[in-house]
């Protein structure tokens, strides 16, 4: 499979100026737990980034429905290989759902297989999506994925169940980037299976 045909069937992949390498995105507003929580007052989708700003444009909205709706296709792991091989070569960092999460077990089982077949990349995870990693054994997870367990909360302590995990907090910070103009810069803690929790300032 060629990179077009690659892009075609998955959609593509979004380069987050933030972040060091690229990812995958998908719409906001089709979370499963997220699109409940936006409606929460307190909660961290209260405010969701991935709600606003550009994400409103018409062409925006049209790539990610179309990530979405290529989840299903029976070449999108090889497809999604294909990708993550090609774009990570200079920066060997790939970051799943930079807006949108987790769809289904199904999602979650395929997004293993792309992992499994790029062993040369670094993947990172975040998610709220925890009931389907409560009977997940974490020995499962491809050693070169660590999956996030995002707490639902402002200033909600990490979930105990998942061992690796990230928060939201007014104070206490562990994430650099709005001192380094907003980005990555050399940190790489939301890949480092070595740090258990990154906690993210509010803003």
């Amino acid at each position: 499979m060629n990179l077009k045909e690659a892009k075609k069937i998955t959609g593509g992949l979004s380069s987050p100026s933030k972040m060091p390498g690229y990812a995958y995105n998908l719409p906001a507003w089709e979370c499963v737990t997220g699109v409940k929580l936006q409606a929460v007052e307190g909660s961290v989708c209260s405010g969701c980034y991935a709600m606003k700003g550009r994400y409103r444009f018409k062409n925006v909205k049209d790539a990610l429905n179309r990530r979405l709706n290529s989840l299903t296709h029976p070449q999108w792991v090889e497809a999604m290989t294909v990708l993550v091989t090609h774009y990570s070569l200079k920066v060997p960092f790939f970051r799943w759902h930079d807006s949108g999460d987790l769809q289904g077990a199904q999602h979650l089982k395929n997004i293993f297989e792309v992992c499994n077949a790029t062993k040369q990349v670094q993947h990172w995870m975040p998610t709220r999506e925890a009931k389907l990693l409560t009977y997940l054994q974490p020995e499962v997870v491809p050693k070169n994925l660590i999956i996030r367990v995002s707490s639902h909360m402002i200033d909600q302590r990490p979930v105990k169940f998942w061992p690796h995990t990230s928060t939201v907090v007014r104070a206490g910070k562990t994430c650099p980037a709005q001192e380094q103009g907003n980005e990555c810069g050399s940190c790489r803690q939301c890949w480092n299976k070595e740090v258990n929790n990154v906690a993210y300032p509010l803003h």
